[in-house]
């Protein structure tokens, strides 16, 4: 049998605008639910996944540093780079600034539209896949979101990703600590270099846990979000 490590590669920290947690509450829980890598995401910041790299030792988990980066077509992963990406720029551009930093990318919850989320249409990452270099880089697509309110989103990305023959991704999108390692991503070995090459081969496997509701969604996110502001976690968010 072979061993599998689990990665939750979509997570939120207070450096995320609408992020609850402080880095140190997630590695906790990371490390509580068992995972093996988790990836902090914030919304055009690295901060938060710096010193998540930093600290990462003392919680027995790694960290795959990353943003989630404004595209000028919808949001977009980049992992393992420790330099901010510049947003607003096309698709293609931004997935070639994060290969020139080593990194690659996923993109999430594709196709989603609840409350404005700004997602890639299937267009534009089909589109994207043509060019040979961009396809080097963008390697997955996150077909389980567990946290996303467009549930019809998730399926949408798992026959996008079968039909253009992509690794596929689940994770939680976690802006809340609960929410952390809902939706999962299984790979063979246990290290980022495994994770890596798990995404290019294409035999990474989705975790699902049981879904959150709208209303779970949302009193939870507003709970923390109080709670974290009250306690004066908030940081600046630039960078």
């Amino acid at each position: 049998m072979i061993d599998m490590g689990i990665a939750d590669l979509h997570v939120h920290s207070i450096y995320s605008f609408d992020g609850t947690a402080s880095i140190p509450q997630i590695l906790e829980r990371a490390c509580e639910a068992g995972l093996d890598i988790i990836a902090i995401t914030d919304h055009d910041s690295i901060r938060g996944a710096l010193q998540a790299a930093e600290l990462a030792p003392r919680y027995d988990v790694q960290v795959l540093p990353g943003i989630e980066i404004s595209t000028a077509e919808g949001h977009l992963l980049g992992l393992s780079i420790s330099s901010l990406v510049p947003a607003g720029l096309s698709l293609i551009e931004t997935v070639g600034c994060v290969g020139e930093l080593g990194g690659f990318c996923v993109a999430p919850h594709p196709t989603a539209a609840w409350m404005g989320k700004s997602a890639l249409s299937a267009y534009s990452i089909r589109e994207a896949l043509r060019d040979r270099d961009t396809a080097r880089i963008l390697i997955g697509i996150e077909t389980y979101n567990a946290t996303v309110m467009d549930r019809a989103c998730n399926e949408a990305a798992r026959i996008l990703a079968e039909r253009s023959d992509i690794a596929q991704t689940g994770s939680s999108d976690a802006h809340v600590i609960g929410a952390i390692g809902l939706g999962a991503t299984f790979f063979p070995g246990y290290t980022v270099d495994d994770l890596v090459a798990a995404l290019w081969n294409g035999t990474t496997q989705v975790r699902r846990q049981p879904e959150w509701g709208p209303a779970h969604i949302l009193g939870s996110w507003a709970a923390g979000y109080l709670k974290s502001k009250a306690a004066g976690l908030r940081p600046a968010l630039a960078q």
